[in-house]
């Protein structure tokens, strides 16, 4: 793997986070999102500059998992800061990918039944020097029905 893409793996997981990583602390249904067929569109704004268009199904009992702090499957995270409520999202922790490199991250964001938006700035150390990002996420949710096949 190139340098290059080193220092992309954290920064394009981060763009994700930023729609997964809102609170897992979501009580009632009205003040969640609401299940269906969701797309985003995430952005990495900084070191390296990409976008990704994703689209993902997320099922009633999967809203709280894909709400909990997370960047990706790379990943384990925990974010002790972390608050959704009256549509306004925050949080701020730490992810650990399976060779024990460090990502720390910290968002806010808003949302609705059927809308996210977030930015999230991250933190990492490459070749021992810290590199600082930013990323954004704007989704919306497309339906009801998840076509066959999609992202769970």
């Amino acid at each position: 793997m190139n340098a290059r893409m080193d220092l992309a793996r954290p920064a394009a997981g981060v763009a994700l986070a930023s729609i997964l990583a809102a609170a897992a602390g979501f009580g009632r249904a009205a003040e969640t999102i609401r299940p269906g067929y969701w797309e985003s569109e995430n952005r990495v704004l900084a070191p390296i500059q990409s976008a990704t268009t994703d689209r993902r199904c997320i099922a009633a009992k999967d809203v709280a998992k894909f709400l909990a702090c997370h960047i990706n499957h790379h990943y384990d995270c925990v974010c002790p800061e972390q608050s959704a409520s009256g549509g306004r999202i925050d949080f701020r922790g730490q992810c650990i990918d399976k060779k024990g490199q460090k990502v720390e991250i910290s968002g806010h964001g808003q949302y609705t039944a059927t809308t996210l938006r977030m930015t999230a700035d991250f933190t990492f150390k490459y070749l021992g020097l810290p590199i600082s990002g930013s990323a954004s996420t704007d989704a919306h949710r497309i339906g009801d029905d998840c076509p066959p096949g999609s992202v769970k």
